[in-house]
């Protein structure tokens, strides 16, 4: 498979990736190789967003809850930013940082959502399609699935529906701290994805791989200002 070029293109595989049948995927006993993904741009224009902003994508991979190893990759996005059509603007960069890892993970988070989408294949669920590696989205907020808030506990958490699917859960890692929504992605459910990213809490409201990742990107963004900003001779 090849990662879409145009709008229709990915309208197309997202409407493949919604009704194709996968194998579950079943964790086996810990510990596992757990990889996180993030994304960021630098923009060259004030929006939401265009095709050729500067990006800067990392991955991490981390085993009995330490960072094992990771990856920084640059770049440009491909298309611009539109909802629901994450995968043509982030996903080859995505992609390419976490091939650039010495291993593949056993399941990857992805900072954006899974089945609560439009067409019910976010960018976590291609993602993970295209890598063949299981996938959990954590995102701040749900795409369309609602439900109710958590209780005020660690470890909290309450299911979200898109119509009558249970595509999410709402999840509180500490007292008095907004919950985070995770995501059933690609060849997971929304139990097991809760549960893995329970288990990279390390006391932030991000879940670890993604943590560290979003600094690797930001370091790396950062840098790039940083080089640009210097007065040319």
């Amino acid at each position: 498979m090849r990662w879409p070029t145009t709008r229709e293109e990915l309208l197309e595989a997202q409407e493949r990736l919604a009704y194709g049948v996968v194998p579950r995927w079943a964790p086996r006993d810990p510990p596992l190789w757990i990889g996180g993904c993030v994304i960021c741009f630098l923009q060259s224009a004030p929006g939401p967003g265009f095709a050729g902003d500067a990006a800067f994508a990392a991955a991490t991979l981390f085993y009995k809850g330490r960072a094992n190893a990771s990856a920084v990759v640059e770049g440009t996005a491909w298309a611009d930013f539109e909802p629901g059509m994450l995968a043509l603007r982030e996903g080859p960069l995505l992609s390419a940082a976490v091939r650039s890892l010495p291993r593949l993970p056993d399941v990857l988070l992805v900072n954006a959502t899974g089945r609560d989408h439009p067409r019910h294949a976010g960018l976590a669920v291609h993602l993970g399609a295209m890598l063949g590696v299981p996938t959990i989205g954590v995102t701040k907020n749900p795409f369309n699935a609602a439900g109710p808030e958590p209780e005020n506990r660690a470890g909290a958490r309450s299911a979200l529906f898109l119509g009558r699917e249970h595509v999410a859960f709402s999840l509180r890692l500490a007292p008095d701290v907004q919950p985070i929504v995770v995501h059933a992605g690609h060849r997971t459910d929304p139990v097991t994805a809760a549960d893995v990213v329970w288990s990279c809490f390390g006391g932030a409201r991000t879940p670890e791989p993604l943590r560290l990742a979003r600094q690797l990107a930001r370091t790396a963004r950062s840098r790039a200002e940083a080089q640009w900003r210097k007065p040319h001779p």
